[in-house]
């Protein structure tokens, strides 16, 4: 059985210029959810680890319990942090990370101010100290779903969709087009390297106890030996990476991203509808599925139906995804399974 703590030792394999991190500060905000984790989880993997690393996290006693295994480990330490707020601390982090966003639908619907608030004011406040701070690079995390919903074509890094920005849901993609936009503007107004980086639809073990997202509310029904219920038929058709993939290509772009430039992370040949997935899962965790779809809804939402991705960008950094859809499911469960 192979699971996700096999998977992050792999990162000793990858051909990266690790002397850059040599003495540096790296603090990784948002360390506690599903990206930040595994980012944090590869990092820690590395055998000689000239850096040292900080979480930045909102929940000291959840992180405490995330990074147990590190707690006497001397190149790490977590920071209880909000991004929301200024920074209060007097360290030189050269290396920021921000990966800290809410990316579920509960929170589009019930904090979305919060949701704005962290990628907004979250670059802005980690950008102004970071100036003071000796900061050499941030890589911004942003997400996908700037491209609102597309056509038949896989969307590019200098495409742009549409998607209604009035609905309650945009407070998502619009606060992470405008921080990317926040992030450019500090890059060429104080010379500070920055590389954006554009995640497709990710999944993997360690999912907040929030997450309300599908793939998640899948992995769910199957640990609890439930059938897994559409509410919908699942059509809509979107990239998928698994996190350890998309942990390896944030390093990627940290490590020999350009300067102001974005990078699309997804896995080309995990192209699949949310019904599909829903199988994959289902299959795995050896349940059904069934359809529960109400006869008359309204789709207050706005779902993109469609969201996939051209990697070539990333691909000409060197990265490549090197787990199968398929094989990153299995991963997934086998390693919940035997937590």
């Amino acid at each position: 059985m192979i699971t996700y703590y096999d998977d992050i030792r792999r990162v000793k394999d990858l051909c990266l210029p690790w002397k850059t991190l040599d003495k540096a500060n790296i603090l990784i905000v948002g360390a506690t959810g599903l990206i930040g984790r595994a980012l944090v989880d590869v990092l820690m993997q590395l055998p000689d680890k000239g850096f040292h690393l900080y979480a930045g996290v909102r929940d000291l006693a959840y992180a405490q319990n995330c990074f147990v295994q590190y707690e006497n480990a001397a190149a790490f330490t977590i920071l209880p942090y909000d991004v929301v707020t200024p920074m209060p601390f007097d360290v030189d982090f050269h290396y920021i990370i921000h990966a800290a966003s809410h990316a579920a639908p509960d929170a589009f619907r019930n904090d979305p101010v919060g949701v704005v608030k962290a990628n907004i004011l979250g670059v802005d406040h980690l950008f102004s100290y970071g100036i003071r701070h000796s900061l050499k690079k941030f890589l911004y995390v942003s997400s996908g779903e700037v491209y609102g919903e597309g056509t038949t074509a896989a969307f590019r890094e200098e495409d742009s969709g549409t998607f209604d920005w009035l609905s309650l849901r945009a407070c998502y993609p619009s606060s992470k087009r405008a921080a990317e936009t926040l992030c450019i503007s500090y890059a060429s107004q104080y010379r500070i390297e920055t590389s954006i980086a554009r995640p497709c639809h990710v999944y993997g073990p360690f999912f907040t106890p929030k997450d309300d997202r599908v793939y998640a509310q899948f992995i769910r029904n199957v640990l609890a030996k439930e059938k897994i219920c559409l509410k919908s038929s699942g059509i809509q058709k979107r990239s998928w990476c698994y996190v350890v993939d998309c942990a390896f290509a944030l390093l990627y772009v940290l490590l020999k991203g350009e300067n102001g430039n974005a990078y699309n992370v997804a896995d080309g040949q995990s192209e699949v509808s949310i019904c599909e997935l829903a199988e994959m899962i289902a299959l795995k965790g050896g349940q059904d599925i069934v359809f529960d779809i109400p006869e008359s809804s309204v789709d207050s939402s706005h779902v993109i139906l469609r969201a996939v991705f051209d990697t070539e960008k990333i691909n000409g950094l060197g990265w490549y995804p090197q787990w199968k859809l398929e094989e990153g499911i299995s991963h997934t469960l086998d390693t919940l399974i035997g937590a």
